[in-house]
C-alpha cells in the first residue's frame, strides 16, 4: 500500500513501467473533436438499437456497444478533470439530469395513465443513484436506464478514480477487473438497487479506466506486441465464459457480466490502442453530419429509442386495418417495425433534443 501514495504524480508512476511502454505514438489529441470516437459512439448507438428491436445474442460479440460507450465517456471525463473537479462534475450532472427529468415527466404521465402508482422511491427519477421505478407497462422503456445509472456513478467516482490510475496506470487497469472476476466466481451480487449498481460499476469499470488511460496517453505508449497479448486472452476468456456459463441456453453477454466485462475489455483495448485516421472523414458531409446528430443527441437517442420501439407496435396494427398497407407494406417483418423506431426517434430527436442544448448551456437548436 505504502508504493500508491509515493510522491512523483502520474509521471513518475509512469516512468516506472518503461519495460512494458515505449512512446511509440505520440498522446491523443487533447482538444477539439475526434472523429474516430464520434464514429464510435454514434455506431454503437445503433447498435444498442439494433439489438433491442432484433434481440440477436451475437450483437455483443460483433460489438459490445455498453464497453465502448463508457470508455469513450472515461476519456472525454479524464480530459474535463483538467478543470477543477466540482466545476465538471456539476456540468456532467446537469447534462444527464436535465433530459432525464423531461423525459421522467413525459414518460411518467404515460406510465400513471397506465396504472402506475409511484412511491417514494420516485426520487430515483430526480437523481439516479439507483435504479427509476416505473411498472409493467412501462418496463420496456425505463429498464434501460441503467446505463445512466451506471454513468452518474462513474461521474462521481471519476475524481478519485483518476487519482488512483495516474499514481499507477497499469496495475489500476490489471486490478479493476477484480471485483468482477470475484462478483462472478466466487461472490455473490446483493440483491436490490445497491447489487445493480455494484454489478454494472465492476463490469465496465475497466472500460471507463481505459478511457483513462486514452486520454492520458498510456494506451499510446503501450508496446504493441503487448496489446496483441493481452487482448486476445481478454477475449478468449469472456467467450469461453459466455459459451460456458449460458443463460437458458443463450450466450448473451448482457445477461453474464463477467463474459461481457472479459469480452468488453479485449475489444475496446483493440480499438482504443489501434486507432485507424478519421481526418478525411470530413469529406464525406452527409455521414459527417449525421455522426454529429448522434453525438450532439446521443441522451435523447438512448432515452426515447425503446419508447420509439413500444410506439411502433401499435402504431403498425393500425396499418394492418388499411388494405394498401396491408397489401404493398411488410407490415409483419422486424425490419419494418425498426424502420418505423427510427422514424419515431428522428420524431424524438425534433421534439426533445434541443433540452440537450440547454443543458450544455447552448442555445436550443432543432439540429446541432
Amino acid at each position: 500500500m505504502g508504493g500508491a501514495h509515493r510522491r512523483g504524480g502520474p509521471q513518475a508512476a509512469i516512468r516506472s513501467q518503461r519495460a512494458v511502454v515505449e512512446p511509440t505514438v505520440a498522446p491523443a489529441p487533447r482538444g477539439g473533436r475526434d472523429r474516430y470516437f464520434d464514429a464510435l459512439r454514434a455506431f454503437a448507438l445503433v447498435r444498442v438499437i439494433t439489438y433491442h428491436t432484433f434481440e440477436w445474442p451475437w450483437l455483443g460479440l460483433v460489438f459490445p456497444s455498453m464497453g465502448v460507450m463508457f470508455a469513450l465517456a472515461g476519456s472525454l471525463m479524464a480530459r474535463s478533470l483538467e478543470r477543477p473537479a466540482a466545476q465538471v462534475v456539476r456540468g456532467r450532472l446537469r447534462r444527464l439530469l436535465i433530459p432525464l427529468w423531461v423525459f421522467a415527466s413525459a414518460f411518467g404521465a404515460a406510465m400513471l395513465l397506465h396504472g402506475w402508482l409511484p412511491g417514494p422511491d420516485v426520487l430515483y427519477w430526480v437523481l439516479p443513484v439507483g435504479d427509476p421505478p416505473g411498472n409493467a407497462w412501462g418496463e420496456q422503456a425505463w429498464a434501460v436506464l441503467w446505463y445512466l445509472r451506471t454513468y452518474l456513478w462513474f461521474v462521481l467516482l471519476s475524481p478519485l478514480l483518476l487519482r488512483a490510475f495516474r499514481r499507477a496506470p497499469l496495475p489500476a487497469l490489471a486490478l479493476s477487473l477484480v471485483p468482477v472476476v470475484v462478483l462472478g466466481t466466487v461472490g455473490r451480487v446483493p440483491d436490490g438497487r445497491l447489487g445493480s449498481a455494484v454489478s454494472d460499476l465492476s463490469v465496465f469499470l475497466f472500460c471507463w479506466l481505459l478511457g483513462f488511460a486514452h486520454r492520458d496517453g498510456v494506451l499510446d505508449r503501450m508496446r504493441p506486441a503487448l496489446v496483441v497479448t493481452v487482448a486476445p486472452v481478454l477475449l478468449g476468456a469472456g467467450a469461453w465464459w459466455a459459451f460456458h456459463h449460458r443463460v437458458e441456453g443463450s450466450y448473451d453477454l448482457d445477461d453474464i457480466p463477467l463474459a461481457q466485462a472479459l469480452w468488453s475489455a479485449g475489444f475496446v483495448l483493440l480499438l482504443l490502442r489501434f486507432r485507424p485516421g478519421f481526418a478525411g472523414f470530413a469529406r464525406h458531409r452527409l455521414a459527417d453530419r449525421v455522426v454529429k446528430v448522434f453525438n450532439a443527441r446521443a441522451v435523447t437517442i438512448y432515452l426515447w429509442h425503446e419508447v420509439a420501439l413500444m410506439a411502433s407496435v401499435p402504431l403498425i396494427d393500425l396499418m394492418w386495418n388499411v388494405p394498401a398497407f396491408e397489401r404493398d407494406l411488410p407490415l409483419d417483418s422486424p425490419w419494418f417495425q425498426f424502420t418505423i423506431a427510427w422514424l419515431l426517434i428522428a420524431a424524438a430527436v425534433a421534439l426533445f433534443g434541443w433540452v440537450e442544448d440547454l443543458a450544455a448551456g447552448r442555445g436550443p437548436k432543432l439540429l446541432p
